[in-house]
């Protein structure tokens, strides 16, 4: 991750939950494109990862800022990754995401829509 926050190309957010900013649930590094958001690296806190996890959703909630980011800067939703093959499935159920070929994914803006809506209370 130290490589995230010295390329000044990529922004780097973490998760933090109210009141409790001190501890970090995970972390999103994103690119902006000209016409999307890449998201190249989403990264759990290893307490959040597997059976024993204190938090469901942070990666979820991570890529839906991802989505939320894009609408922001214009690009209707429209989120780009590099999947591993063993997760390209995976992230087609859990997020909407697209395979596009050579384990590139898109999160399109009928996805983006869904993930901002399921994890973001917008008034």
């Amino acid at each position: 991750m130290e490589n995230e926050f010295r390329d000044i190309s990529r922004e780097v957010y973490k998760l933090t939950l109210t009141g409790n900013e001190d501890i970090i649930q995970g972390l999103i590094s994103i690119s902006i494109k000209p016409d999307y958001v890449y998201m190249n690296l989403v990264e759990n806190a290893t307490f959040n990862i597997g059976r024993g996890k204190v938090y469901e959703g942070v990666a979820g909630n991570l890529v839906a800022f991802a989505c939320r980011l894009s609408f922001q800067r214009g690009y209707n939703g429209f989120v780009g990754f590099l999947a591993k093959s063993k997760l390209i499935e995976h992230y087609s159920t859990t997020l909407g995401a697209d395979h596009i070929g050579g384990g590139r994914m898109i999160i399109d803006n009928v996805a983006a829509n869904e993930l901002v809506s399921r994890y973001y209370k917008l008034k």
